[in-house]
């Protein structure tokens, strides 16, 4: 039997690999899609030709001899991106561990380091397997090399032999030089003749043969084709030469170099733990068991390529390969009694609308890990499947997972139904993992923990004008949909709950993020009444106030323009007015809200811009949009998120409450129209100065902690030291001021942000941070070592042991790099009051819950909770706020203070 080479073109395929594949990165921030691709890609190759021989080539890093010939070769090659050039060196640390070499050498590409040793691998009598997605190796193929080219995605691959190429393109692999000739290479800059693309040269080349031959009969070519090659003669010829892959480079070659071993499991392991490959690792694992093996030092790479194409790698048990259809009562009973005995569920409603609070169910998907059940309500009574499945849903003894479970909650609220028991969600397990992601689908689980790709959402329903709802959906769609959801929560949870163990978030994830599920569902079904009356009023308000700003702009302006168009701003205040230019745009120069900041010393109608600008969108955002919101119940119901903020901070949208305006008059007159049902008051508590206090026990700054004990003003404090004063001279500008730093400070400011924000010199700002860091030292030595630790392990963590990955502090980029570092101060601790204010909404919602109260929890904004409150429980519910809030966190230096505050509408009660 006759011997096998495969050479790998290392670039090529990596590249190929980086842009087929997701952006699969570790936590760290360490980009791996590159690696992971090319890997599975060897690994499948490996498993179809059984190779005895093995290597990967890889372009120098220095010019070649082709750069030498002609100094525009590949100039046009756009930089590779930096997620992709911080894995070549991954995947030839990847490659060493599995005992596979790598070849470059100066002067010389991949490609010709490629037909070299294809030609001397014909002297061992070896047959020779060149793997690319670059067709120039097409020219290499003869009775004993293949080319195996790349396809779609990273497995799919085309075997090319001479037969083939005459097929594909009816001509030899030799007159493949001749043909890249003349159609030249626009990726590689090689310019051919101009006007000539392959349709043309391919014609050329099947009727002359070759490029000598076209010369040769240029005579018979007519028209504007014999006029181009003639003017690019000698342009074809160097394109000839720079086509042409070298076969014969001066290096000894000993095939037995490249021999095939068996890397060494271990090390693979542990490779695979490094870079979070849980396939790859699990496949060693399960090749390398006492059952499958003899030897458990070593492992196969067949074997690991044996089960890639494997779909049902399963974390849990054994999962059925198909779902169940039930359209008959007697059916769900059975599966309820199941569902009772083996005290676990797997649940997912489809629902034909985008949010639970306003959409009908067309089915329920239900397991117990094992079988899977699609419930077609279209075909049964939804309350009698709700009525038979309700013992299950309230048990509280029966453990119940879901992705994204909220809806579910919502959904069953709305049925005068809990959801009790849960104890998993996938979207929750892996935000907690990896905080920083855009998006933590279903889909995109499934193909980072199983490799698995299933179709998402979108993608089944459309989206826009031509999607459509589930309810319009065939029927084995929907199945498939559900089953494959289902399917991917039961056979992560393991994985991911394991993930978070060894992180240490179990008790962050058990007592703080899953009980939090609820409380969000249960403030998005009850809502926040919002008085229509009022907003009318206030519309006439602010209405009034943009007529009077639009005829004072006017006035300044000596004309009347739109205020709202960019173009004629713009002309009014840089050609009318003359003022100076400060930035400018693609489209022209900038009228955006710094620039207008920076005007106002130049000219007051950049004042009243300014202003005009917020009372348009005061009237526009929020009078107009949320009368659009008003549900028929005559409240908001705004939508909670917890998977949203990398800090671990709640979001709100559809409308985001937390964003109504405080800073002005106006914008806090909004708050008026936020009002109490009849009967009820609105209680409202908010942290006093959470953050200084978190931040002075994580510092432990034994000035800050003795001011909060002394119940000291903490900024006229700071005033003091800042300004070298005693307190009782601090005036209301110095203590403004110092407030500016103390929160700056948090937020990891610059000496030019705070410049900015004040109004004050860069050199000003600067003494203030130096003054305020010469007090509290600790604080100073607190942010050089969260840094110093961000750097070092990658991420940095919350009192409660949330985590976040920084990769930008290890960016080369200053301006990243610099950015990571405010991410790094800040995290901890706004991470850190984001995790007790969660933990208070969940111990005052369960307060509430288990002493059955009227009074209902329906907001929170960052460091405040809102209590719409029965006018007989409000006291106890004073009391309950402040014993909540404020023993929430055990061990902490600084007492936790809050205020509570009671109104008829939330304007009264701030």
């Amino acid at each position: 039997m006759e011997n096998k080479i495969m050479i790998l073109d290392g670039n090529s395929l990596l590249f190929r690999a980086f842009y087929a594949m997701p952006p699969l990165k570790t936590k760290k921030g360490q980009f791996t899609n590159a690696v992971y691709g090319f890997l599975s890609m060897m690994y499948k190759l490996i498993d179809t030709y059984s190779p005895e021989y093995i290597c990967v080539a890889f372009d120098p890093k220095k010019p070649t001899f082709r750069h030498e010939q002609y100094k525009d070769y590949k100039a046009t090659r756009q930089k590779a991106p930096d997620e992709l050039v911080s894995q070549f060196q991954l995947i030839r640390d990847v490659l060493e561990v599995h005992n596979i070499k790598c070849v470059e050498i100066e002067g010389f590409e991949a490609d010709d380091v490629a037909g070299t040793f294809a030609s001397a691998a014909e002297e061992y009598g070896a047959k020779t397997y060149l793997v690319t997605s670059d067709k120039d190796y097409l020219q290499l193929i003869d009775n004993n090399t293949r080319v195996i080219l790349t396809k779609k995605g990273v497995t799919n691959t085309e075997e090319m032999s001479i037969e083939r190429m005459n097929e594909e393109y009816g001509i030899t692999p030799a007159q493949f030089i001749d043909l890249k000739a003349l159609m030249g290479d626009s990726s590689d800059n090689i310019p051919g003749v101009g006007g000539v693309g392959e349709k043309t040269a391919l014609k050329l080349i099947q009727e002359y043969k070759s490029l000598d031959n076209i010369y040769e009969n240029i005579d018979n070519i007519k028209g504007k084709l014999k006029e181009k090659l003639e003017t690019d003669k000698l342009q074809a010829y160097m394109s000839q030469g720079l086509a042409r892959i070298i076969t014969d480079i001066p290096i000894d070659f000993n095939i037995e170099d490249y021999r095939l071993k068996k890397p060494d499991a271990k090390s693979l392991l542990d490779l695979y733990d490094q870079l979070e490959f849980r396939n790859f690792k699990k496949r060693i694992e399960d090749t390398t068991s006492p059952e499958n093996v003899q030897e458990q030092s070593q492992m196969s790479l067949f074997d690991a390529a044996e089960v890639d194409e494997d779909v049902n790698v399963n974390a849990n048990n054994y999962v059925d390969t198909s779902i169940i259809y039930v359209d008959d009562e007697k059916k769900i009973i059975e599966i309820a009694e199941d569902i009772k005995k083996t005290k676990k569920i797997y649940i997912k409603f489809l629902l034909d609308g985008d949010r639970a609070l306003y959409s009908n169910a067309v089915a329920i998907g239900i397991s117990d890990g094992i079988k899977i059940y699609y419930i077609d309500l279209e075909k049964i009574s939804e309350e009698k499947v709700l009525d038979i499945l309700k013992y299950i849903f309230v048990d509280g003894t029966i453990n119940v997972s879901g992705h994204n479970i909220k809806n579910e909650v919502i959904y069953l609220m709305r049925n005068n139904m809990e959801l009790n028991g849960i104890s998993f969600d996938s979207e929750i397990g892996k935000y907690l993992l990896n905080p920083s992601e855009s998006s933590y689908s279903i889909d995109k689980i499934a193909y980072e923990y199983l490799k698995e790709d299933i179709l998402s959402e979108n993608e089944i329903l459309g989206t826009g004008k031509k999607g459509i709802t589930f309810r319009e959906l065939d029927l084995e769609n929907k199945k498939t949909y559900l089953y494959n959801f289902i399917n991917v929560v039961i056979r992560t949870e393991k994985l991911i709950l394991s993930e978070i163990a060894e992180l240490e978030m179990t008790d962050l994830f058990n007592l703080i993020e899953i009980p939090l599920i609820e409380v969000l569902a249960y403030m998005e079904f009850i809502g926040f009444k919002v008085d229509p009356d009022m907003l009318g009023v206030l519309g006439v308000h602010f209405q009034e106030k943009i007529a009077e700003l639009e005829k004072v702009i006017y006035e300044l302006a000596g004309e009347n323009f739109n205020i709202n168009s960019p173009k004629q701003l713009s002309y009014i205040l840089f050609e009318k007015l003359n003022l100076p230019v400060i930035k400018k745009t693609k489209t022209g120069v900038s009228t955006d809200a710094e620039v207008l900041e920076k005007l106002m010393s130049e000219h007051e109608i950049a004042r009243y811009i300014v202003d005009y600008r917020q009372m348009v969108k005061l009237n526009s955002t929020y009078v107009d949009g949320l009368k659009n919101v008003i549900s028929k119940d005559g409240r908001v119901h705004s939508v909670f998120n917890q998977t949203i903020a990398a800090t671990g901070r709640i979001s709100s949208t559809e409308p985001n409450l937390q964003n109504i305006p405080t800073r002005t008059d106006e914008g806090r007159e909004l708050r008026k129209a936020f009002v109490a049902e009849n009967g009820f008051v609105l209680c409202d508590a908010d942290y006093s100065q959470i953050e200084l206090r978190v931040l002075a026990h994580l510092a432990d700054e034994k000035n800050l902690i003795d001011a909060f004990i002394n119940h000291e003003d903490i900024h006229t404090k700071t005033a003091s030291q800042v300004f070298h004063v005693d307190m009782e001279q601090v005036t209301s500008t110095m203590r403004s001021r110092a407030k500016a730093v103390n929160f700056g400070i948090v937020y990891g400011i610059s000496d030019y942000g705070l410049s900015r924000d004040l109004g004050i010199p860069r050199k000003e700002a600067k003494q203030y941070i130096d003054n305020y860091l010469s007090f509290f030292s600790n604080i100073d030595q607190y942010m050089k070592n969260i840094v110093e630790q961000g750097k070092k392990d990658g991420y940095v963590t919350t009192f409660f042991g949330r985590r976040r990955y920084i990769p930008e502090l290890a960016s080369r980029n200053f301006n990243i790099r610099s950015f990571g570092e405010r991410i790094a101060l800040n995290t901890p601790v706004q991470g850190t009051a984001a995790d007790i204010i969660k933990s208070a909404m969940v111990g005052v919602y369960n307060r509430l819950k288990n002493n059955k109260m009227k009074s209902r929890l329906i907001l929170q904004v960052h460091d405040e909770l809102i209590i719409e409150t029965a006018g007989d429980e409000l006291e106890a519910v004073k009391t309950l706020l402040k014993e909540e809030m404020e023993n929430v966190v055990k061990g902490f230096k600084v007492r936790l203070e809050s205020d509570v505050n009671v109104g008829g509408s939330w304007y009264e009660a701030k």
